[in-house]
């Protein structure tokens, strides 16, 4: 008895590699991301899941509408789906925040740091944890599809790979990308990392 997790990346946004959203309300998707969602939806929609559960920010719900509308589903906001509370970085562009020593540190020691006034990559982690293991608790088999963000997802990655959250710049995780999970008896394994939709 397995549960296949696919965790997907929100589509592209405006602001995409200019600017840190992090939890900036109003951050929808792109004609670009918009199309990336539909390929999602007909990709993903040819092994239908049992759920479609998002993230609350925008480009998240976005980009599970289409999956979830091409499953039969209706999107559920799962708050642990939530990208990261950068704090005080939200909204500055990565230009401003090169030459700040914390983000230099944030990108250096991803275990240990944490943005100003804002939620470590470790808290992030265990949210995901504890998320996969509520899934894994309710459903034994199954698919489900979990619509979050890049670090988000990297952090569940590196959970079950085992993998220090220093290494987290060792895993690509694209704009409406999929990665797959699959937890059984045995644990979690990763079956696929940032997988294209064409």
């Amino acid at each position: 008895m397995t549960l296949v997790v696919h965790l997907v990346r929100h589509a592209a946004h405006g602001l995409l590699g200019r600017t840190l959203a992090g939890r900036m309300p109003g951050v929808s998707l792109s004609a670009e991301g918009r199309g990336q969602a539909e390929r999602l939806a007909a990709r993903l929609a040819r092994s239908p899941a049992d759920a479609v559960l998002t993230s609350p920010l925008e480009r998240a719900r976005e980009t599970a509408a289409p999956i979830a509308a091409a499953m039969g589903r209706e999107a559920v906001v799962e708050p642990a789906l939530n990208e990261i509370d950068f704090g005080a970085w939200t909204g500055l562009t990565f230009d401003a925040l090169a030459d700040d020593p914390a983000w230099r540190r944030w990108n250096a020691a991803r275990s240990l740091a944490r943005p100003p006034g804002g939620e470590s990559m470790l808290a992030a982690a265990e949210r995901m944890r504890d998320l996969l293991e509520r899934l894994s608790g309710t459903r034994a088999t199954g698919r489900v599809v979990l619509v979050s963000h890049c670090d988000v997802i990297r952090a569940a990655l590196l959970h079950v790979l085992g993998l220090s959250l220093d290494r987290y710049d060792r895993i690509a995780v694209d704009p409406a990308s999929v990665s797959t999970l699959a937890i059984d008896e045995w644990g979690a394994r990763v079956l696929s990392i940032n997988e294209a939709c064409p």
